[in-house]
């Protein structure tokens, strides 16, 4: 069976969900697939508080894995933290560099992370086309603002405005799958599939 992995940090991971085996965006991807006839088995290969360089540290077994269709959701920590948007920049290329020489013939769909409106201009200037810019010079697959619809509305996030109540995670799901979804269609059409 063909795998997909989701590489992130806790929005991948699902923090704070009662249950995110089943309530994560990749869990929930994982059973719009098994209602759409299957074939894909999803892999979370999220982890709490990473940022794109704690990221690095796991990379390595991560890149040994079965891997036809890989999902990269990595930046939001390096934000708060403070992190230069060059160096984020630098980080996600190195592990869409990595992904595409241990498996080179697997898509790639980038998860944007967009700023909150509080972030002061000067310091989000770098930060607002680091994905856009990625995608287009690798020419790989792009969700331009993972938490579309979602960011900023109360009734869908935690206490902490930051991470996602169940029913965010169901946007989130939704925002993935409609690109990813083309994805697997392409990869299920390829020659020897």
């Amino acid at each position: 069976m063909k795998q997909i992995v989701f590489f992130g940090d806790s929005l991948t991971q699902g923090y704070g969900l009662r249950d995110p085996e089943t309530a994560s965006f990749p869990a929930l991807i994982q059973k719009t697939i098994n209602e759409n006839g299957g074939g894909f088995n999803v892999i979370n290969a999220g982890l709490s508080g990473n940022t794109t360089f704690s990221a690095l540290n796991r990379l390595k077994p991560i890149l040994e894995m079965q891997t036809d269709i890989f999902v990269l959701e990595l930046g939001a920590n390096d934000l708060i933290r403070g992190h230069s948007a060059s160096d984020v920049e630098a980080n996600l290329q190195y592990i869409i560099n990595q992904v595409k020489q241990h498996h080179p013939s697997a898509p790639i769909l980038l998860l944007g992370i967009e700023l909150p409106g509080w972030i002061p201009g000067a310091k989000a200037a770098g930060y607002r086309n680091i994905y856009n810019r990625l995608a287009a010079k690798n020419e790989i697959h792009l969700v331009p603002f993972l938490l579309e619809g979602v960011a900023g509305i109360p009734h869908l996030n935690m206490f902490d405005g930051i991470h996602p109540l169940a029913e965010g995670y169901e946007i989130i799901a939704r925002n993935v799958w409609n690109t990813l979804k083309t994805i697997l269609e392409a990869t299920q059409n390829k020659p020897g599939n």
